[in-house]
This record gives C-alpha cells, sequence and structure tokens, in this order.
C-alpha cells in the first residue's frame, strides 16, 4: 500500500510541476514576489497532497531561533523535500543550488527568477566570488542564504566534513547563522518514489553570531548540526 500511495503522490507532484508550470509562464516577466506567492500556491498543493495521500507531514522545531532579516541558514540535507519546504519555513529563503538544476523544465526556469544563487561548480574560484557576491547582496535585501554544508545529500546516519563555502559565506554576509537538523530521508528517500507515512522534523538550533574564528565556527556548527540530527533520526527510528 505504501508503494502504492508513494507513486499516486509522485503523480499529484510531478503533475503540479507540468499544469502549473505551464499555467504561470507568464509569471516568468512579472516581478519576483509574484512568483514567490504562487510558488508558495504550488507548494502548498504539494505538501497537501503528500498528506493526504502518503499520511506523511513535516514537524518544524525552533523557530524561535530563526532571526529577523538577513540570516545564514545551514541545513542538513538528506532529500529533495528540504528544498521545497524552506519555501514555506522561511520568509524569503535565496537557495544555493549547482547550475544543472536551472536546466530542468519548469524547476529550473522558476528557480533562476525567485532568485536563487546558482553556482557553476566547474568554474571553481570564479563561482565562489559570485557566490559570495550574490548572497551578500540578497542578505542586505533581508533573505535568507540557504547553504546545505556536506555539498550533497546525505543518507540517514551519514555525515561528511562540511565545505569551505560556509565558513566563506559566515564570513562576508556578517549575519547570525542558523543551524537545521532535520531527519526528511527517513520517510522521503534521496532516490526512488517511496514516501513512508509519519512526521518528518526539522529543529533550528542556538544562532552562531557574527564574528567566530573561521574554525571555531566550523566545530560548532558541525557539532550542532550532528547532535540535533542524531536526535531526529532516533525520533525517526522509533516510528518504523
Amino acid at each position: 500500500m505504501t508503494v502504492i500511495r508513494s507513486a499516486l503522490f509522485v503523480l499529484w507532484m510531478y503533475g503540479l510541476i507540468v499544469v502549473l508550470g505551464t499555467l504561470g509562464l507568464w509569471l516568468l516577466l512579472c516581478p519576483r514576489t509574484w512568483v514567490r506567492a504562487y510558488y508558495r500556491f504550488w507548494l502548498a498543493l504539494v505538501f497537501g497532497g503528500l498528506r493526504v495521500i502518503c499520511g506523511l507531514r513535516y514537524v518544524v522545531e525552533g523557530t524561535e531561533n530563526l532571526p529577523e532579516g538577513g540570516a545564514l541558514i545551514a541545513s542538513k540535507h538528506q532529500s529533495m523535500m528540504e528544498t521545497q519546504a524552506f519555501w514555506q519555513i522561511l520568509p524569503d529563503p535565496a537557495i544555493i543550488l549547482k547550475k544543472e538544476l536551472t536546466y530542468l523544465p519548469f524547476f529550473g526556469w522558476f528557480a533562476v527568477k525567485l532568485g536563487n544563487i546558482v553556482v557553476d561548480r566547474g568554474a571553481a574560484a570564479k563561482a565562489l566570488r559570485k557566490m559570495l557576491g550574490d548572497a551578500r547582496r540578497w542578505a542586505a535585501d533581508g533573505r535568507q542564504i540557504l547553504i546545505f554544508p556536506e555539498g550533497t545529500r546525505m543518507a540517514p546516519g551519514e555525515t561528511t566534513e562540511f565545505k569551505p563555502g560556509v565558513a566563506g559565506l559566515y564570513s562576508v554576509m556578517k549575519v547570525p547563522c542558523v543551524p537545521v537538523a532535520l531527519n526528511t530521508g527517513h520517510f522521503w528517500r534521496a532516490h526512488g518514489i517511496l514516501r513512508k507515512p509519519g512526521a518528518m522534523g526539522s529543529r533550528k538550533r542556538i544562532v552562531a553570531t557574527p564574528g567566530l574564528p573561521r574554525d571555531e565556527f566550523m566545530t560548532l556548527l558541525k557539532q550542532r548540526i550532528d547532535t540535533a540530527t542524531a536526535e531526529l533520526d532516533a525520533a525517526a527510528e522509533a516510528q518504523s
């Protein structure tokens, strides 16, 4: 039954992309705020379908740790789910995306219009400079810059060293950094269609204020994300 419900949800989600993406193409000529509102409408339908079809919902803890205005959000990454959910959780995120994602029909076009930060991994130093400049500009406008410090999706229980980009952002942006842990990979697999019923969780930890030395910041960030992720992983395993 879980496989059937998961397949129905995938049809629902991608059907919405095609239908609403086609109907909303004209919005690509409109202000970014219009596209943001339309995108959130699409997400409401997606997550509504996830809840009704798959019996899966997400629970957010620690929203009191989100500062007002510009901020750096450093999050664990386990599935595609969180890249969508942050548009409902944060006021106005700018997500750091690899360039290849912008080539996807509909999703890529709207991702660019939403003002996400596109990174060309093949450009190395040039890409890093552009990322830092775009992040500083958007943060000055009061947006939340979202980065996945591990650089890729990790299976539940796995971790790796953080990429240097998050330290660079923290240094140049001079805004608070909020570590985010989650356990989405237990319910929404990184690969395949399976969506398990339950309550996914994300947890925002205490803010790291600007000005910490690089090594201290990186150690603190990893410790807070890994510790909270382990707690959420245990909670997810208790549901299975």
